[in-house]
């Protein structure tokens, strides 16, 4: 310890929202260069090759081959995938000094597909899978958690090729099998959730989510097995309603109508159903989105959902990928005049709206495209914006009244929700992506030309896996699953070393009794930290221990006259051991840490 690069804080760093962060900057395990850009100290450097090490042990055992491909990559590529201009301002971009453009890799599926290109022509050099480990950097906006969100952050990212849509599959599930070994034995909790392909594209697709209530990651689950990212979950269709008996849509003023249960209040008094009263459900809400394209051009649409949700944003962008999407502003707004802010309705949206035109196929443009949520039934009736100031229409019902472009899933997933396959009612928690899963397919062998000669000779498009994992995002995950409130709490197979030997009182005849114990752990292969510090106090270096985690410690002190010394677990009790019986005792109680 005297000898390590190292400085442990006392408070938490000011910028630091979560247990994981704050607790690897007060260990001195990494520091914050610039929002999003840490630097990785000896410490938290030996953890996360302890991380890579269990990743390639398993890759290998799959089957995988480990590359380095660089960081630093050409335009040409990605623009022949589109990804140049789908992956917008997350792109790192820049022109080195000839003015050719250049782009810091976010991933590198097209990398990969020419590696292989390059190399491979027939079948009979498939199937293969390729991975690395390597530096990956994105443009986010919102930088958070430490390691967790990142502009510059370690990934590894594996790649396989097959000839047929089987191999694949075979491919798919194989990644998948080390996946799961891979986060078992780090001790990192996992939930398969099925989850889109956004940017990535993909036929199939699925996230390996740690459990953690400050994941930014949403997803459900039900007792019978389903389990899914909010963004991938599918709303099961709705059974047509008859309509016969609905009157006909009747205009309201509603002046006083600024609330969904307002609005809800003054129609069932001036407009009752037969049946029963009207409800927020009841309501068709229309929401203006803007969806922002990879080019920049901006697209004002509406959703219509039932009035007793809200808009998913993060739902409606994984359905609109590659674009973003926000909410409409005033100014996106001031370009549809036909649209009246706050009672919006679908009298001017969709195919039906008098706005739109018909291209020379007959197909309609022009127009706000109008999508509706699947909650909303067709021969459903509605109380729904007017689209005139302090009116609202009631009975307006989808299939006789109005029309849309679509559906589109946009209404916030809730607890209780059916799940989609019927398997009972949606749970709801926050997990932490470490891993995701995609079954390609030949978007980018087609994109880039991969193509080998079949057993008869005939050219045949490559298909394609991607299987990615956040290693610098794992040690995070590792950090906040294992601390309490003096600190981090490794274990044995994750801490940057096995054990701290503490020296607890002044005099050589303990520090040469620590520095023996040290060298005999050593020697038996264990990885020891000796805190030999002389002039800080005993409080101080248990304080240390605690904070950077150590599974085991070994405390020299007043017990040493008798010939003994304080084993002691992190997360367990402590023993008081002979000396000859340290290494033995350290060894069982590595076993009690993993």
């Amino acid at each position: 310890m005297s000898e390590l690069f190292v400085r442990t804080l006392r408070e938490n760093p000011a910028d630091a929202e979560v247990e994981s962060h704050k607790l690897l900057v007060r260990a001195g395990y990494i520091r914050r260069v610039s929002p999003g850009i840490y630097t990785w100290l000896p410490l938290g450097l030996k953890v996360l090759r302890r991380v890579e090490a269990v990743i390639r042990e398993e890759m290998e055992r799959a089957g995988a081959q480990e590359v380095l491909l660089p960081a630093l990559l050409p335009r040409e590529p990605y623009e022949a995938t589109n990804r140049w201009e789908e992956y917008g301002p997350g792109l790192f971009r820049l022109k080195d000094r000839r003015g050719n453009d250049y782009l810091l890799a976010p991933t590198h599926e097209e990398m990969f597909t020419l590696a292989v290109k390059d190399m491979y022509s027939s079948y009979k050099d498939l199937p293969v899978t390729l991975y690395q480990i390597q530096t990956k950097y994105r443009d986010e906006a919102r930088p958070r958690a430490g390691m967790i969100r990142t502009r510059e952050f370690l990934m590894k990212d594996a790649y396989s090729f097959d000839t047929t849509d089987g191999g694949l599959e075979k491919s798919y599930l194989n990644m998948r099998e080390a996946y799961m070994r891979i986060f078992r034995r780090l001790g990192v909790p996992y939930v398969i959730c099925s989850a889109t392909s956004g940017a990535m594209g993909g036929s199939r697709s699925e996230e390996f989510l740690f459990p953690c209530e400050i994941g930014e990651d949403t997803f459900v689950s039900s007792p019978g097995g389903y389990a899914a990212n909010t963004e991938a979950v599918t709303t099961p269709p709705q059974p047509e309603q008859d309509c016969a008996d609905v009157p006909q849509p009747e205009v309201i003023d509603t002046p006083q109508a600024t609330t969904i249960d307002s609005l809800v209040e003054v129609i069932n008094r001036l407009s009752p159903r037969k049946d029963r009263p009207w409800t927020g459900a009841d309501t068709l809400k229309n929401v203006a989105l803007t969806a922002v394209h990879p080019d920049g051009t901006r697209e004002v649409f509406v959703v219509g959902l039932p009035g007793d949700r809200n808009v998913d944003e993060k739902r409606v962008e994984a359905n609109m990928s590659p674009a973003e999407i926000e909410m409409a502003t005033p100014e996106d707004l001031a370009a549809h005049p036909e649209l009246v802010p706050g009672y919006i309705g679908p009298q001017v949206l969709g195919p039906n709206s008098p706005l739109r035109r018909r291209d020379e196929n007959g197909r309609p443009v022009g127009s706000v495209r109008y999508f509706l949520d699947p909650h909303v039934a067709r021969g459903s009736a509605w109380i729904t914006g007017a689209n005139r100031n302090e009116k609202h229409v009631v009975n307006y019902v989808y299939g006789r009244d109005f029309e849309a472009d679509g559906f589109l899933e946009a209404a916030e997933v809730r607890a209780g929700d059916e799940a989609p396959d019927g398997s009972g009612r949606l749970s709801i928690e926050r997990g932490i992506e470490i891993g995701h899963i995609f079954a390609l397919g030949r978007k980018y062998s087609k994109s880039l030309g991969l193509t080998v000669l079949d057993r008869d000779g005939k050219s045949t498009v490559v298909t394609m896996g991607s299987y990615g994992i956040g290693v610098s995002r794992i040690v995070s995950a590792l950090a906040e699953k294992y601390h309490d409130g003096k600190g981090l709490a490794w274990s044995a197979r994750t801490a940057p070393a096995h054990v701290q030997v503490l020296i607890a009182g002044k005099g050589e005849e303990l520090r040469e009794a620590a520095e023996k114990i040290a060298s005999e752990l050593e020697e038996s292969g264990l990885e020891v930290l000796l805190d030999d510090r002389a002039k800080v106090s005993v409080g101080v270096k248990f304080a240390d221990y605690e904070l950077l985690g150590m599974p085991v410690a070994v405390v020299v002190g007043r017990g040493l006259k008798d010939g003994m010394a304080e084993v002691r677990r992190r997360r367990g009790e402590s023993v008081n051991v002979p000396l000859a019986g340290i290494t033995a005792a350290v060894r069982e109680a590595l076993k009690q840490c993993d």
